[in-house]
């Protein structure tokens, strides 16, 4: 192993020490029970997440030496494919030097490939034998990742409910988003759910809550006296967290139709990390502690109003330097030629607490916009008692969560050399700075990692789902239900101008006058 990926390993380690076991242990297999057998079978595994996302992250957990040496992994699809097919389809998406052939042969030898329905229960009493049949005498664990569409959620778990628990060990599911179309929809499947299995043995994954930034905000806020102590109303002015895509929905419009940017980004992946951002000092690290605080700061958001949110749908620009760019949300033959989806959002926000009370969050996503970019603003309040002619400008706290990782603070300073004038700059934390050859582990890494611990910290609980749709339950079914016309706006812009305008309701300040520096 060469010296970056020691080192990058290494520091994955050292992030792991809120699981249930220790690094090294963890990595050494012992609090996976030493030798005993674990089995991750993966639902829809001829989809493009599981060839994107899960059958790399497994890799990169085998490849580095992460999971419990005797795994044995299953996809179960209803296409006819073989091992050799899995393998191809995901070879784009993996990173494979030519050192690691030898073992990435080896990763794939340990791979099984079932195909069945996901509705017929006697498939799963074929899923099972075939599982057992692989299995020691004394059991194993299992593992149901679900990549799939949400209208088969409920048959595949009440199947595996009825078919496949491990009878010798325990049993856990993995449910990715959506999690339900609004409050009625997601509390049915949360019932459903709870109806099967614990709590405890349901992990629904927000890939988001995997990124490195993210899961730093916790040791930002909670691990430094410089920042807590002004983490609040009397210093806040405003919070902004950004999710930008510099492309549209490229052929598969007909699908992001079905949902819009508010269910697809801003009701999961920016409400999560407003959570973090904006919950109470946790009494532990337990992630049922973090997760408490998580829906208690959710509990003091009133349902957003249409009078605080700007929608927008992408048209083509006729600049544009591609074809892509040059068509618009309606042109992409997927989607109704009428159809009012926005793919674009800024909302505003309240927290009626004591902490938060009077500061506006605002939450900001939208394709096809001027660049791809999810970071968190928090903007401190002007300086008091202004002696610099109103030259100065506010200070503020940038943590960029994608791409190039950083934190950095925004601050005034002599610009150098005999004048007193001044200018913004930055203390910076530019990880590919700081850490230099550092490998940073993958979201998806992260989480499957977690689900193999046993750690939930950073999986959504029923209580906080139910929350987050409470918030934007009431504004989903009124653009629906009046056919709200979104805002249109060009293809690489930075979105419609009525979105700054609430932006700037909001109490966020753009000088466009900064240049991070990387």
């Amino acid at each position: 192993m060469d010296s970056d990926i020691a080192e990058g390993l290494a520091l994955f380690k050292k992030s792991l020490h809120h699981l249930e076991c220790s690094p090294d242990e963890m990595c050494k297999g012992s609090k996976f029970e030493g030798a005993f057998c674990h089995v991750f079978v993966l639902f829809g595994a001829s989809g493009d997440l599981a060839k994107k996302k899960t059958y790399p992250a497994l890799w990169g957990l085998y490849r580095d030496g992460l999971l419990p040496e005797n795994t044995k992994f299953f996809g179960y699809a209803r296409s006819a494919l073989t091992i050799e097919d899995l393998k191809d389809h995901c070879r784009t998406f993996v990173n494979v030097k030519p050192d690691e052939e030898t073992k990435y042969n080896n990763f794939w030898s340990k791979h099984f490939y079932i195909q069945g329905s996901y509705t017929q229960l006697t498939d799963f009493h074929k899923l099972n034998e075939i599982l057992s049949s692989y299995e020691p005498e004394n059991g194993a664990n299992r593992m149901f990742y679900l990549a799939l569409p949400p209208t088969v959620f409920e048959a595949v778990t009440a199947n595996l409910r009825k078919s496949c628990v491990s009878k010798k060990g325990w049993t856990r599911i993995i449910v990715e988003k959506p999690f339900g179309h609004d409050d009625a929809s997601s509390e049915k499947l949360s019932h459903h759910l709870a109806s099967l299995f614990s709590e405890e043995q349901v992990f629904r994954i927000d890939h988001y809550l995997g990124k490195e930034m993210v899961q730093n905000l916790m040791i930002l806020r909670f691990g430094n006296g410089l920042f807590s102590p002004t983490w609040n109303r009397l210093f806040v002015a405003s919070v902004q967290i950004t999710f930008k895509e510099p492309f549209g929905t490229e052929g598969r419009g007909g699908y992001f139709d079905k949902f819009g940017i508010i269910r697809d980004v801003m009701q999961n992946h920016l409400l999560q990390i407003l959570s973090l951002v904006a919950m109470e000092k946790p009494c532990s690290i337990h992630p049922d502690d973090i997760r408490n605080e998580k829906v208690k700061v959710l509990k003091c958001i009133k349902p957003i109003k249409l009078d605080d949110v700007v929608l927008g749908q992408y048209v083509g620009n006729p600049n544009g330097k591609t074809e892509e760019e040059r068509k618009g949300y309606l042109d992409d033959p997927t989607v109704p030629k009428d159809s009012v989806t926005p793919t674009y959002c800024t909302a505003l926000l309240k927290i009626d607490n004591e902490r938060w009370d009077g500061v506006p969050f605002i939450l900001r996503c939208g394709k096809a916009l001027n660049e791809r970019k999810a970071v968190i603003r928090i903007q401190y309040n002007d300086v008091p008692g202004d002696i610099f002619d109103k030259q100065c400008k506010r200070n503020e706290l940038v943590i960029r969560v994608q791409p190039d990782e950083a934190v950095y603070v925004k601050m005034m300073t002599k610009t150098p050399g005999m004048s007193f004038d001044m200018e913004e700059t930055e203390l910076d934390l530019t990880y590919s700075n700081r850490y230099k050859g550092v490998k940073l582990p993958d979201a998806y890494e992260r989480l499957i990692l977690d689900v193999f611990c046993g750690s939930q910290m950073h999986f959504v609980r029923s209580d906080e789902l139910a929350e987050a749709w409470r918030i934007f339950t009431p504004l989903l079914h009124q653009i629906e239900k009046e056919r709200i016309k979104p805002v249109p706006y060009l293809y690489g812009s930075r979105g419609p101008i009525e979105g700054d305008e609430i932006t700037k309701r909001g109490n966020y300040k753009y000088y466009g006058s900064y240049k991070w520096l990387q």
